[in-house]
């Protein structure tokens, strides 16, 4: 079952912090977005914040799905649940990410495709260096799903 949560997102910050892991950062949205969890037997398996970035643009600002949840279609099936939620109100949803080999196949196949590219956008923005597959973020990647 996939919820809106409206009042205490803070109370899902362990997950948050799997997608974003630096608390300040996770701040700088968390109040203006719309919080999508996911529940799976009683447990909260997966979230995803949504930020209305104005002109019919959303901004997918987190999406995370706790580690012995990952790679059973849960991520997929959040992004799915927002689009639809979304449908006639926007005209494309943004997701920003480092340029990682693990995150941007994965939003790829989600029917992402590349928008445009910030120099530094994560090693700049961030208090320490943010390493995923072993691979240092430094930019950060848009990637945009337009939406019919």
């Amino acid at each position: 079952m996939i919820r809106i949560v409206a009042d205490g997102k803070k109370r899902f910050l362990d997950l948050l912090l799997l997608a974003d892991e630096q608390e300040s950062m996770i701040d700088r949205y968390l109040e203006r977005g719309d919080l999508f969890v996911m529940d799976l037997n009683g447990e909260t398996v997966a979230v995803c914040l949504v930020t209305d970035e104005g002109d019919g643009v959303f901004e997918l600002q987190n999406l995370a799905v706790r580690p012995q949840h990952q790679h059973r279609g849960y991520g997929r099936q959040m992004i799915e649940h927002v689009v639809e939620h979304y449908q006639g109100q926007v005209r494309s949803i943004l997701v920003g990410t480092g340029d990682s080999p693990l995150t941007i196949p994965f939003y790829e196949r989600c029917g992402f495709s590349f928008d445009h590219r910030v120099v530094r956008g994560i090693a700049d923005n961030y208090d320490h260096p943010i390493f995923e597959a072993g691979v240092q973020l430094i930019d950060k990647v848009y990637l945009r799903r337009n939406i019919k």
